[in-house]
């Protein structure tokens, strides 16, 4: 019977592991930073994961049939440079601007979706190749350069474009809080109250038998790309109204704690799948513990060491309970 015992703790800790840790995070980090549960920090942190959670839920789409979009950094950055560019560059409203920044992200996506499904090419790979070739697509439009108003142009001329002031509110709070609740609602909702969610979670688990069930399999593969590429638009929009400029590879920082955040998410409460809300509560961890970790004076460069081994730990969780 120890054995026994042995499972119910994992079991437990599956299960709760993540909430634990975010309260365990909480009581260190008040204890050795008084500050850090003042309403600004804590407003402070929920503004700082809000684009991290809108990737993030863009790849628990993509996961929850069975994939694994990698693209969406890449995507991000791109987004990023077509809308400034079109304030900048072209002059373009915000309408023409933010259908651009989609429009784009959306052939983003029916490029992964065809190579994998009609190609089939093994999800990773592909979404790892559409990474370089969209971080490369992206620098190629910027020129390696960032976009920002008044900048000089390749014909020696400054920019004439500027960009909206009701634009730039998007990526403020509360407005850049909201929409990370809204998008969460939205996709927690549709995957867990919807037939075309739920199809989707079956495919996750058995191809072959959704196809056997009748499900069009290929079908809600496509939509997760798209949907997961919309997403990572949108954040890349968040993500420009922030800084008001592009730069160059802006989105991959977001990658690794969007991935964290979404492989997190899968055990929070013992779901056992991808889940929005789920992979909320992974970002609202690494928010945590980065912002703790920057009021404990830790170095910039030692957050990846912390951030990865959050992410092993989670992974570990995750597939050890899969087999």
């Amino acid at each position: 019977m120890p054995s026994k015992k042995g499972f119910e703790l994992f079991d437990f800790l599956y299960k709760y592991g993540t909430i634990i840790t975010i309260l365990a995070l909480i009581v260190i980090f008040s204890i050795t930073s008084p500050a850090f549960m003042d309403g600004a920090n804590i407003v402070n942190i929920l503004r700082s994961i809000s684009i991290v959670t809108i990737i993030a839920v863009g790849i628990t789409i993509s996961l929850s049939v069975d994939g694994f979009d990698l693209s969406v950094g890449s995507t991000v950055s791109l987004t990023n440079a077509v809308v400034i560019s079109m304030f900048v560059w072209f002059s373009q409203n915000i309408f023409v601007a933010l259908l651009a920044a989609i429009g784009a992200a959306l052939v983003v996506g029916a490029f992964n979706s065809f190579m994998i499904v009609k190609v089939r090419i093994p999800d990773m790979l592909m979404t790892l190749a559409t990474m370089f070739i969209i971080q490369g697509i992206a620098l190629t439009y910027t020129k390696g350069a960032t976009v920002s108003q008044n900048m000089v142009m390749p014909d020696g001329t400054f920019s004439t474009g500027s960009v909206p002031e009701v634009f730039s509110k998007i990526g403020q709070v509360p407005w850049i809080i909201i929409i990370m609740v809204v998008v969460v609602l939205i996709v927690h909702i549709f995957l867990n109250y919807t037939k075309h969610g739920r199809y989707m979670y079956v495919i996750g688990g058995n191809k072959e038998a959704a196809r056997l069930s009748g499900i069009p399999v290929n079908k809600y593969k496509v939509t997760a790309y798209l949907m997961s590429a919309t997403f990572a638009a949108i954040g890349g929009i968040v993500l420009a109204s922030r800084v008001m400029t592009a730069e160059i590879n802006s989105g991959a920082p977001y990658l690794m704690d969007a991935v964290a955040a979404a492989f997190i998410g899968s055990s929070v409460l013992g779901a056992g799948k991808p889940n929005a809300f789920g992979t909320f509560v992974g970002a609202v961890l690494i928010g945590i513990l980065q912002n703790g970790l920057v009021m404990m004076s830790v170095p910039y460069y030692a957050m990846d060491i912390v951030k990865g081994t959050v992410l092993a730990l989670a992974l570990a969780l995750t597939y050890y309970k899969k087999k």
